[in-house]
């Protein structure tokens, strides 16, 4: 039985407000129905993305991540620990990944200073199957208006007015990953996962998944793990900014992608999408979350500092 709540977007931001604020502080974690992406666009995602995992690793290699602090281009299997990020050594994740950033990118001085990096590095994108680029670009402005919704609906929860964090998030740095779990070919090695066990370091994470099968599974506070049905839905969790935004009252839970039952032989394709504010955004505790009796848990820092510290972990 699954422990996420679900949240249906058809309803009146008010009172999802009040269910969404729970859920955060309980286990970090919603599933969102009647959330408003197409599932037309969702599904020439998939299409396209499934044809870009079909090539050789030859031709997935001409689009290879530049260097481990830039989150884009084609990251192949054994290029990335996420127990890392938990400050966990465990094999690799069993995985293969194509990522891209923002995009269409103005040359301004805002995008190309010295503290901008990596955020706004060039994405790479491949020249087969043509329609991943416009795929990924649709996928990204439909999931963008998702995450504002939410963002919103997370800003009522907290006590603020709706549009709090659009001066914080008017030129986010977020990143969309495909995310391609193969069969084992062989039984994993001893500790190895899909992706270990882990928090997310950004604001919101949205995930659509084409399958349930070798999953995520979230830890619950008394230390078992549950496996949220998807369905369809989008699974959205706290990240760690998030987190330190609210001083701790909103919680980023460990969670972990599982692997498939032995003799599993199928293909699992993962789409999240790791909302995040401006990089120059400084996080420190909010209004409503301060306490009264003691001072903030952490001390300001911007959102770029955090995201580069943390993200170089990841990297082999």
């Amino acid at each position: 039985m699954t422990l996420i709540p679900v949240l249906d977007l058809a309803e009146e931001d008010k009172g999802l407000a009040l269910k969404l604020g729970a859920a955060f502080r309980d286990i970090g974690f919603v599933a969102l129905v009647n959330h408003g992406v197409p599932q037309a666009t969702i599904d020439t995602l998939y299409r396209s993305a499934h044809a870009f995992f079909d090539l050789p690793p030859e031709v997935k290699r001409q689009v290879a991540r530049p260097r481990p602090d830039q989150n884009r281009g084609y990251i192949a299997y054994g290029e990335e620990t996420l127990a890392r990020l938990s400050g966990r050594e465990t094999p690799p994740d069993h995985k293969e990944i194509f990522s891209i950033g923002p995009f269409d990118v103005p040359k301004e001085p805002y995008y190309q200073a010295p503290a901008a990096y990596p955020s706004f590095a060039p994405n790479l994108w491949p020249t087969v199957p043509p329609t991943l680029q416009p795929a990924m670009r649709a996928y990204w402005h439909a999931v963008t208006a998702l995450a504002r919704r939410v963002l919103g609906i997370s800003a009522l929860a907290l006590g603020l007015p709706a549009d709090y964090f659009a001066p914080f998030t008017d030129r986010h740095i977020s990143m969309l990953r495909l995310i391609c779990y193969p069969p084992y070919e062989s039984a994993p090695v001893d500790g190895q996962l899909r992706a270990g066990i882990h928090t997310d370091l950004n604001m919101l994470t949205f995930v659509h998944a084409d399958s349930d099968m070798g999953g995520l599974e979230v830890r619950t506070r008394d230390g078992t793990w549950a496996r949220p049905a998807t369905a369809g839905a989008y699974i959205v969790n706290v990240g760690d900014i998030l987190m330190r935004w609210t001083n701790d009252l909103w919680v980023s839970t460990p969670h972990r992608v599982a692997n498939p039952p032995t003799g599993w032989q199928q293909r699992r394709l993962s789409v999240p999408f790791f909302f995040q504010a401006n990089y120059d955004t400084t996080v420190e505790c909010l209004p409503s979350c301060r306490p009264a009796d003691r001072r903030p848990k952490y001390p300001p820092i911007s959102v770029g500092a955090y995201r580069a510290e943390r993200f170089a972990r990841t990297a082999s």
